[in-house]
């Protein structure tokens, strides 16, 4: 197994220590990688908190075991990728791992992330609450997004396009319930994201915790209003492949597919998807079109509607 190990805290902040007006210094762990190729067993110099896999071949099949745990079937995702498969799967702290590979598969990458334990750095975090026509959210830098993720070869990796919207559509994330840090699994969920599914970015437009804290997600600009430019257009996410543009994603942090969310997931769900579609002047109980406006494929569906109404998922 090809392995590499790469600590993305190891360059200091470089935003300084002076905290410009209306924003104010927090610490974050920087998030930790080790990579590898193959399906050889693999060990980390740190305990991981997820383990990310893609592969090119058969979506279904694949399997990871941790340490000296039992092999565990991967689902299918809401990241998927043509022609592969992905997984990101919560690795308990565990220092090595061992991935299993559908049959025929090649091309297999796998990528542990310790997004709690890794060096402080600091971050310019509004010092009043940030709100979006009401709702609450914690901003990029309140989560403790670092923007050079977005980068690769000193270019943005995925510039920002921008389209009407059309629809939203609601995930979970497929990580674990009762999540005690569920800053760190977005930090994790964008790591994952943006370097190693190389999509330059978190794939949701928004994130909602167990506890109802809404999270920003793809960045859309330095105007302050998340997901929109000031034309009211969405930025163009990553979270239903071939079906991004003008459809917006909001990803429900946890694993939903035997129990519903919790009461304070669903209300700020709800409200947020309320607020919305007000804003942008649309019926969440209409059935309609959906046009992509790069490719002009169509797809019947509904305003509302989950990530199964339009691809096979978990």
């Amino acid at each position: 197994m090809v392995f590499a190990a790469t600590d993305s805290g190891s360059t200091p902040d470089t935003s300084g220590d002076a905290a410009p007006s209306g924003t104010k210094p927090e610490t974050f762990p920087a998030t930790r990688t080790a990579t590898a190729t193959g399906t050889a067993p693999a060990t980390t110099a740190f305990a991981a908190s997820y383990v990310g896999l893609r592969w090119t071949g058969d979506p279904d099949g694949a399997g990871i075991r941790l340490a000296d745990g039992a092999w565990q079937r991967t689902g299918t995702g809401c990241a998927t990728v043509d022609g592969g498969g992905t997984a990101l799967v919560a690795a308990d702290e565990a220092t090595a791992y061992e991935v299993k590979a559908p049959a025929g598969a090649s091309d297999v990458r796998t990528v542990a992330i310790d997004c709690t334990r890794g060096p402080d750095r600091t971050f310019h975090v509004p010092s009043e609450a940030t709100r979006v026509r009401g709702v609450r959210y914690l901003s990029r830098p309140a989560w403790g997004a670092d923007e050079s993720k977005r980068y690769k070869d000193g270019k943005v990796n995925s510039p920002e396009a921008y389209y009407p919207l059309q629809s939203i559509t609601v995930h979970h994330t497929d990580t674990p319930n009762a999540d005690p840090d569920p800053a760190a699994t977005v930090r994790g969920i964008y790591e994952y994201h943006a370097v190693t599914l190389d999509w330059g970015d978190i794939g949701y437009h928004f994130l909602v915790d167990e506890a109802g804290v809404v999270y920003e997600g793809r960045y859309s600009g330095d105007d302050l209003v998340p997901a929109f430019d000031p034309d009211g257009d969405l930025v163009t996410a990553f979270h239903t492949a071939g079906f991004n543009s003008g459809n917006l994603g909001i990803a429900l942090i946890g694993t939903l597919v035997s129990q519903p969310p919790t009461d304070a997931a669903k209300a700020s769900l709800i409200r947020l998807i309320k607020v919305i579609t007000r804003f942008k002047g649309l019926d969440p109980q209409a059935e309609i079109t959906y046009t992509n406006p790069v490719n002009g494929v169509k797809k019947d569906n509904e305003t509302i509607s989950g990530h199964r109404d339009w691809l096979q998922t978990d």
